[in-house]
């Protein structure tokens, strides 16, 4: 008899997630350029802030100030939602392995993508299956997969307030991606212990100078939302109140998904543009009509 795996929800006060917001893109939300996004590790002291002032022109002094106004208006929204909002992940670590751009996760094949536009150095063409053991080794490896979402309750909080409605929104958003930065740490230093000795500050984790990589649904190496649906399966996401719509969007809103890989080499990639050839060996290996997937892969296609 094999050994369960670890596998476990676990449950966040947003005190404990909000050092690992990553502000540059709650910032970007609200159409500020990274340079003002360095507000949120300045020392909340006048000294500090006046200082950080004057390294912007006298041009760009007014929408430094308004990112300062911004800053202070989400972290007392934040304290406001400290109070009853709880961020919850879930992750389960498998035995899996590769067969070309499959993977086997569990006895579930999980097709990916490969990319297919030449790349100017000559570079391999890369997949998520690369960075995992084949098959045909005859040795089992491993892949983490993992959801995390905010408790629906925030969806309701300020709707009679827009300004603070979107304000909730853009750092539920962020606070979900948060929550998701905290329980993989956990799962490298403890969990999947791959990584014991890890010792990365905040800002180090989110540049991710850490050994492996996350790839969540959606993004560029895994751009196929209808993956949503095999992650479902193996995760059992309601467990944590996500539900799925009939386009594999998740709901509440704020939540991510996605896998876990270990290897020292794997890094993120984008699939970008793929043929028809492509998307038909890939329907072929989901078990889809590719009309349907044609429109999961909308962006990825030739106009």
């Amino acid at each position: 008899m094999t050994s369960a795996l670890p596998h476990a929800i676990l449950s966040y006060h947003v005190h404990e997630v909000a050092p690992y917001i990553n502000w540059i893109y709650f910032f970007h939300a609200w159409g500020f350029q990274p340079r003002f996004a360095a507000i949120a590790n300045i020392h909340d002291c006048n000294a500090c802030r006046t200082s950080w002032l004057g390294t912007f022109s006298e041009e760009e002094r007014p929408k430094a100030i308004e990112a300062m106004q911004l800053l202070e208006e989400a972290n007392k929204v934040l304290n406001q939602l400290d109070e009853d909002i709880i961020i919850q992940c879930i992750f389960k670590l498998c035995r899996a392995n590769s067969e070309g751009d499959n993977l086997i996760i569990e006895d579930t094949i999980f097709p990916l993508l490969r990319q297919q536009t030449p790349h100017p150095n000559g570079s391999p063409f890369l997949c998520l299956s690369d960075f995992v053991r084949p098959l045909s080794s005859g040795i089992p490896d491993m892949v983490g997969l993992f959801a995390s979402s905010m408790s629906a309750e925030i969806e309701a909080h300020y709707k009679s307030d827009p300004y603070k409605h979107i304000l909730v929104q853009s750092l539920s958003d962020r606070l979900a991606e948060a929550a998701t930065e905290k329980m993989h740490e956990y799962v490298r230093k403890e969990a999947w212990g791959y990584a014991p000795d890890e010792a990365l500050s905040i800002p180090d984790l989110l540049i991710e100078k850490y050994q492996g990589i996350r790839p969540a649904v959606g993004y560029p190496s895994l751009p196929d939302q209808s993956v949503n649906f095999l992650l479902d399966a193996l995760l059992d996401m309601k467990q944590i109140g996500i539900t799925l719509t009939e386009n594999g969007a998740m709901h509440p809103h704020a939540s991510v998904c996605g896998m876990i890989l270990a290897h020292p080499a794997s890094r993120y990639f984008a699939v970008g543009k793929i043929g028809e050839d492509q998307l038909k060996d890939y329907a072929q290996r989901r078990g889809m009509p590719v009309d349907v997937l044609r429109k999961f892969l909308a962006a990825n296609l030739p106009k």
